[in-house]
């Protein structure tokens, strides 16, 4: 069983090659995930946001660019190198914490932020039982928390993407899922090519939801997008329109339930 330490140490090896992979943005980020994130985000402007495993800063910076005060934080060192590296025009706090350490997330203030942000990195923790304990006390009043995550119907590696027919062009298409309600750790590729592998934690829909709700939090949003009919994925078995009927994401926002 690996430790967080060697999860961490996974991210460090894949940081530089994620980084220059990923940049600003790619189908997913600019076609699913920040349409819908923003959508469900409140105007920014002058706003106190959060961003929980930011990774190269990329989303960072596209709440700084409409003008929000950002705090961004994640576990590996080297994503924040790059982060702090690519982040020239705006001013965001970057820090190096793990939001699955108690310790870690105590040294948050209270009562700072007017939105949290999560994107793509609740699959890769290992226990999301202590981030969701912490965001009411972090979150002020009326502060909304907006994650995106891969589906964990469609998208996991319990899932894999099946084309009939010659070379997959104009053919029918499936999903084909072995496990879903199970809970299940593997090693997998967040990015085709990347050096080393890194853990891959399923959950069920009820399963990822519930730590929030147990937390204090109801759900008023939620969100399956996924890629148009005529989007062109990168290979015949990758996502793209020939897979528009299951969406690759789920996003949604909690809110801070109300003191009865």
């Amino acid at each position: 069983m690996s430790t967080r330490r060697e999860d961490r140490d996974a991210w460090d090896a894949i940081a530089s090659f994620w980084h220059d992979r990923m940049g600003e943005g790619n189908d997913f980020v600019d076609l699913l995930i920040w349409p819908i994130v923003r959508r469900l985000l409140p105007p920014l402007e002058g706003l106190r946001v959060i961003d929980i495993g930011c990774g190269n800063g990329l989303f960072s910076r596209k709440l700084a660019a409409e003008g929000a005060r950002v705090y961004a934080f994640d576990y590996s060192t080297n994503m924040i190198d790059h982060a702090r590296a690519a982040t020239r025009e705006h001013a965001i706090e970057y820090d190096v914490l793990d939001a699955v350490d108690p310790d870690d997330l105590a040294q948050l203030p209270t009562d700072r932020f007017d939105a949290a942000l999560c994107t793509m990195v609740l699959m890769d923790m290992r226990n999301v039982e202590p981030l969701m304990s912490v965001l009411p006390r972090i979150l002020a009043r009326g502060a909304s928390f907006v994650f995106a995550t891969a589906h964990p119907c469609f998208n996991s590696p319990h899932a894999r993407l099946e084309n009939f027919g010659r070379d997959g062009e104009g053919s029918p298409t499936s999903v084909r899922v072995e496990a879903y309600r199970t809970p299940s750790r593997s090693r997998d590729m967040a990015m085709t090519g990347q050096p080393v592998r890194t853990l891959f934690f399923h959950r069920s829909i009820s399963d990822l939801l519930r730590p929030a709700f147990a937390a204090g939090f109801v759900l008023d949003a939620l969100e399956e997008p996924s890629f148009s009919p005529d989007h062109r994925g990168g290979r015949a078995s990758s996502w793209g329109g020939r897979f528009h009927e299951f969406p690759p994401v789920l996003a949604g926002r909690f809110r801070k339930r109300k003191q009865e």
